[in-house]
Parts: C-alpha cells; structure tokens; sequence
C-alpha cells in the first residue's frame, strides 16, 4: 500500500483526515510540540494514533518556535488573550509551511508519495492552509528533491488537504463519525490548556458550529 506522512495535530480535523484516508494507504503520524498553550492535543494525539491504527507516530519538540514567535499570535503568547471569533491573532506565522516541511522531509525518506494536512474549506482565513500554497510549497519541494526524485532514489511527494479536494469541517466530521464513533469527541479542538473543551473559543465556536451543520448531536463536554 502507499505510504502518507499526516501532520496529526489530535484535532478533528487531522483524526477526520486520517480516517477518510487509511483505507488507501499506510499513514505516519506526526505531531508537534511548538509551544502552543493546548498542550492538549498532543495527548489526543497519542490516543488517536493508536486507535486509528497508524504505522508510526512521532512527537517533534520543537519549543524552541515559542521564543521565535515572542507575542505576535495568541496560541503560543502567555500575555495575550484567545478571541471568541476569528483575528489575525490567531494566525502563527507559516505554522504549517514549518510543519509540511519537516513532515515532507520524512515522507522522503519514507518513499511516501502524500504528505497531509487537515486544512477545510473553513479555513479561508488562514493563508497556509489555502490550496494555492500547498501546491507551490509541495512545488518548491519536489524541485528541491528533483535530482533524487530523477533518479527514482526518491518519490515526488503530494501536499494533501481536505482543502484541496473540496471538503468542508462538515464533511470530515461525517467521514470520521463511520470510522471512529463517538470516539471523535474525544479529539480536541480548543487553543485554551483546560481539562475540557472551554467552549467559548474561536477555535471550539467552529467545532459546535460543524457539528451542527454535518447533523451531529456534538456530545464534546465544553465548560461554557
């Protein structure tokens, strides 16, 4: 089977995409540890990488991007506040161009030919999970890999994204509801570093919404 490299963050949206995904190939899990206050998600990403099934599951420290970021977002800044609706504070600057990169560097040692990430067509705002950056920066990789990829010592690599294919929250949320169950509420969403789900976050504000929308009773337990 074809191997895929996922950026698998333990939100609904990369789990989603691993579960529309793992009956065409062998999926590597990888998660990063950048700083960020929902420190969270990387435990749900443990639980998910073993429940879905995945190859391998590798967890990157890379905290040192905290002190590169200083307060310019509020997912890794201490000093400022998480909005309830979306700002441009809550864009870390090319978070996903440094994740597909390391990401895309595994998958070609892998000989994997996709590397994916959970980016929907909600996510207009964000200008790193648009499909036009990831196919200049799957591009950019491919040329930086083209002498190997020539000489067949190296596969030429895909960025994937629900993004790309046209599939909205709604849509992964169904496709992840066949696969896992009621298990899905377990993933977690929310920038906020609690034992549940704050509720009132941008970030769990759109979790709600994508529930509704894809028809599903949300079971998620939210403090507000």
């Amino acid at each position: 089977m074809k191997k895929a490299v996922v950026v698998f963050s333990g939100g609904v949206d990369s789990v989603c995409a691993v579960s529309y995904l793992k009956s065409e190939y062998d999926l590597y899990g990888i998660t990063f540890s950048y700083g960020q206050k929902a420190n969270s998600e990387i435990a749900a990403a443990k639980t998910f990488a073993k429940k879905l099934g995945l190859k391998q599951h590798r967890i990157i420290d890379i905290d040192f991007m905290k002190d590169l970021y200083g307060n310019s977002n509020v997912l890794t800044s201490s000093k400022r506040k998480i909005p309830s609706k979306f700002e441009y504070s809550i864009v870390v600057p090319i978070r996903n161009a440094v994740f597909l990169s390391i990401a895309s560097a595994w998958a070609f040692t892998l000989n994997a030919s996709l590397v994916v990430y959970g980016a929907h067509t909600g996510d207009r705002h964000y200008p790193d999970c648009r499909p036009n950056f990831a196919k200049k920066l799957e591009t950019a990789f491919n040329q930086g890999e083209i002498d190997g990829i020539k000489k067949k010592l190296r596969k030429n690599i895909e960025i994937w994204s629900p993004y790309r294919m046209g599939l909205s929250k709604g849509d992964l949320l169904k496709s992840g509801m066949k696969v896992l169950g009621d298990s899905i509420f377990k993933t977690w969403s929310c920038y906020a570093n609690k034992k549940h789900h704050c509720g009132i976050c941008e970030s769990c504000n759109n979790r709600k919404i994508a529930f509704e929308k894809a028809g599903i009773t949300d079971k998620t337990k939210y403090l507000k």
